[in-house]
């Protein structure tokens, strides 16, 4: 058996996610800068160790005074905690394609259990030789589990962010060297 790492690709993922606004819509955002690093034994995924972490300087929105607003002490306080991770703790094989990974999410100095659904795209070569795996990712948490509780009450009742935030992701890997346990 042996132990294979896997690194991304970041030209070719993306960490993002939406939540509720004004209570009739949803905004998308994403960091800009992260990292994954996946450790399995052989290319089986359903033994992965995973490792992620993102910047919380580079969330973006699309709207630079949200953005500014979003890295401030009303939600993430990056100059306090400059980075979120995320470290699993078990990966449950569903079917070929399908998993669930369990894990801790560390946001703010505040680590919780999460769970997220992995569809599992493949592993094909590239046109240089490497090698490639391709995963879609979603799941929900609740902000206010991590102290982001920022809000504002409208009008015409309701408050103006909702509390769900929905993790979509795609994430690509490249296979980088394995080492035989003996």
């Amino acid at each position: 058996m042996s132990t294979t790492k896997w690194v991304l690709d970041p030209t070719h993922s993306e960490l993002g996610f939406k939540i509720r606004h004004l209570m009739i819509s949803n905004v998308s955002g994403s960091f800009q800068q992260f990292q994954v690093a996946v450790e399995t034994q052989d290319d089986d995924f359903s033994t992965a160790q995973i490792r992620a972490t993102a910047e919380i300087a580079s969330i973006h929105t699309n709207n630079e005074q949200r953005d500014h607003h979003l890295r401030n002490s009303d939600f993430f306080e990056a100059e306090i905690y400059p980075q979120l991770s995320f470290q699993s703790t078990k990966v449950e094989k569903l079917s070929d394609d399908t998993f669930t990974v369990y894990g801790e999410l560390t946001m703010k100095g505040v680590s919780k259990p999460v769970k997220l659904s992995v569809e599992y795209s493949g592993v094909t070569k590239d046109p240089w030789g490497g090698v490639r795996a391709g995963y879609t990712i979603s799941g929900k948490i609740n902000r206010s589990d991590w102290g982001i509780t920022f809000n504002g009450v409208l009008e015409t009742g309701g408050v103006a962010l909702g509390e769900e935030v929905k993790i979509n992701s795609e994430i690509q890997l490249v296979k980088q060297l394995e080492t035989v346990v003996a």
